[in-house]
C-alpha cells in the first residue's frame, strides 16, 4: 500500500453490483468513499449505508457534473457500464461505455488525480475464431491478447475495448491507471441485471443448459482486487480476474443445488440456440422483459474459453475465494430476502 493515500475516492457506477461492493470495501477500510449518481436511479444497492458517502449528482456525459465529482488529488474507480446483448440498447452503450470513459479520462487528466482504476471486462479481449483453439477446443485469453475482429464479438465487448483505449490514452497522457477484466461476476445484488440473473435462472429452475463454459469471479474478489490494485504502486497494467472455469451445466447444478432447486436437465445444441435467440426475441418484445438468450449470447453458448486469473495473485496480496463459499453465500441472501 502506498502512504500517500487520497482524502477521498470517488467510484462511478456505485450503486450496481460490482460498484456497490466496491465502496463497501473501502468503506470497511476507514477510506471516505464519494459517489456519482442519478437522483431518478436512487441509491441502489448502497440504500442502507447511502448516509456514508458523499453523494455527487451527475452523469457520465455531463461534462460539468463529473468537474464537480472529480476533484484534484482523489482518487477514481471508474465501474460504471451498460452491460447488454440486446440490439436496441447498442447506441447507449456506445454513449456510457465508450463516450462516458472518454469523459472521465479526460477530467481525470484536468484534476491530476493519484490514480484511476477501471473496471473492464474480460469480453474487452475478444473472442478470436477457431484458429486459437487448442486441442481440448479450448481458446485460453490472457492479459496480454490483443484485440482480433471476429464476428464472436459482442456489441458490448466492442464498447468496452474501445472504452479500454481511451483509459490507455490517458495513461499515454500522463494519467497513473490501473485495470481489471474481470470473468462473470457472482454475488449479492438485483438479480434481473446482468450476470446476477443466472441466480434468478436457477432459482426459477429453467430446464436447459448450453455446451459452453462459465469462467466466474465472486464480486467480493473483484472490489478487493481493484481497490487493491488503486492503493498499490503498480500502474499501466490490466489483470484477469477469474477464480474458475466450469461448464454451464456443472455450474448450474452447483448453483442450484445451493439455492434447493432442480438442476436443468436439457442439453442445447448450438443450432436450436440460435432459433431459442428468435423466439425470445419474439417474447420479449410482446411482454417487454429482457431476453434469456439473444443472437450474440447464442453464438458464443457452444465456445469454450479460459481466462488464467493468476497474474494479479503474483503482485498484491490477493487470493480468490472458493465456488462453494460464493455459491452459499448467495443462497443465503436470496433466502434473507424471502425469495426462498
Amino acid at each position: 500500500m502506498t502512504s500517500s493515500l487520497p482524502n477521498t475516492t470517488l467510484v462511478t457506477g456505485a450503486t450496481g453490483l460490482i460498484g456497490s461492493h466496491v465502496v463497501r470495501y473501502l468503506l470497511a477500510l476507514g477510506r471516505p468513499v464519494s459517489a456519482l449518481y442519478r437522483p431518478e436511479n436512487g441509491y441502489g444497492l448502497l440504500t442502507d449505508v447511502a448516509d456514508q458517502l458523499i453523494w455527487h449528482e451527475g452523469d457520465l456525459l455531463d461534462i460539468p457534473s463529473l468537474e464537480d465529482a472529480i476533484r484534484p488529488g482523489c482518487d477514481v474507480i471508474h465501474c460504471a457500464a451498460i452491460v447488454s446483448f440486446i440490439a436496441k440498447d447498442r447506441a447507449r452503450m456506445e454513449q456510457i461505455n465508450v463516450e462516458g470513459t472518454a469523459n472521465v479520462v479526460n477530467v481525470c487528466l484536468q484534476a491530476g488525480i493519484r490514480k484511476l482504476a477501471y473496471l473492464s471486462s474480460v469480453a474487452a479481449l475478444g473472442r478470436p475464431e477457431s484458429k486459437h483453439v487448442d486441442s481440448k477446443g479450448v481458446t485460453t485469453l490472457t492479459e496480454d491478447q490483443k484485440w482480433e475482429e471476429s464476428p464472436l464479438n459482442s456489441a458490448y465487448a466492442k464498447t468496452k475495448y474501445r472504452a479500454e483505449l481511451e483509459v490507455w490514452r490517458g495513461s499515454a497522457e500522463g494519467l497513473p491507471v490501473v485495470m481489471v477484466n474481470p470473468s462473470v461476476v457472482l454475488g449479492q445484488g438485483d438479480w434481473t441485471r446482468s450476470s446476477t440473473q443466472l441466480i434468478k435462472y436457477a432459482y426459477d429452475e429453467k430446464r436447459f443448459y448450453t455446451e459452453g463454459d462459465i469462467n466466474y469471479v465472486d464480486v467480493l474478489d473483484v472490489a478487493e482486487a481493484i481497490v487493491k490494485l488503486l492503493h498499490s504502486e503498480v500502474v499501466n497494467e490490466r489483470f484477469i480476474l477469474n477464480a474458475g472455469v466450469l461448464p454451464y451445466r456443472d455450474f448450474l447444478n452447483r448453483l442450484a443445488q445451493a439455492l434447493g432447486k432442480r438442476p436443468p436437465t436439457i442439453r442445447v445444441p448450438p443450432g436450436l440456440a440460435t432459433v431459442l435467440a428468435r423466439v425470445e426475441a419474439v417474447r420479449s418484445w410482446l411482454t417487454g422483459k429482457a431476453p434469456l438468450i439473444t443472437p450474440e449470447t447464442a453464438r458464443g453458448a457452444s465456445h469454450h474459453y479460459y481466462y488464467p486469473g493468476n497474474r494479479i495473485t503474483q503482485v498484491i496480496d490477493f487470493q480468490y475465494r472458493a465456488l462453494e463459499e460464493t455459491l452459499v453465500r448467495v443462497a443465503k441472501s436470496v433466502e434473507a430476502r424471502g425469495e426462498n
